[in-house]
């Protein structure tokens, strides 16, 4: 793992006053805060309670700000986000699955080659599942209408 240069500012470090990330926002210092209270961001807090925006704040906060300049709603802009958040979520989880599934069929594969080169071994029915992959042209998928 390479070692990070520790001058360098993290992505997550609050290090911006309300009056910079409004600034690199385009956003009034007041906007910031009705976005803190409505929930949509969330900055860091000095001691003293100063408020302190991180990159990422500053990144979420154009977002917001693009999406309200289009015409949508803060509850909109916060749904969507919730949203982002979730497939976000759902995709690190599903490439999580897709690499424990390749580990597993490397696994089965590994065991069934032993199996064969072992030919002393007694016979035992081969209930190993299949080590292919599925054909995607073969897939099916199920969709149900929202009630309501």
């Amino acid at each position: 793992m390479a070692q990070r240069d520790p001058f360098e500012p993290s992505y997550d470090a609050a290090v911006y006053v309300i009056s910079v990330a409004a600034e690199l926002t385009g956003l009034h210092p007041q906007t910031l805060r009705t976005y803190e209270r409505m929930g949509l961001i969330t900055p860091g807090r000095t001691g003293g309670g100063g408020r302190r925006y991180s990159h990422r704040d500053i990144e979420l906060l154009r977002v917001i700000s693009e999406l309200t300049s289009a015409g949508i709603g803060i509850e909109g802009v916060r749904r969507i986000l919730d949203l982002e958040n979730h497939v976000a979520a759902l995709t690190a989880r599903n490439a999580e699955l897709a690499d424990e599934l390749d580990r597993t069929r490397a696994a089965l594969q590994q065991a069934l080659t032993a199996r064969r080169a072992d030919a002393s071994a007694p016979a035992l029915p081969n209930k190993l599942p299949v080590l292919r992959r599925p054909d995607p042209g073969q897939s099916l998928v199920v969709w149900r209408r929202g009630r309501g």
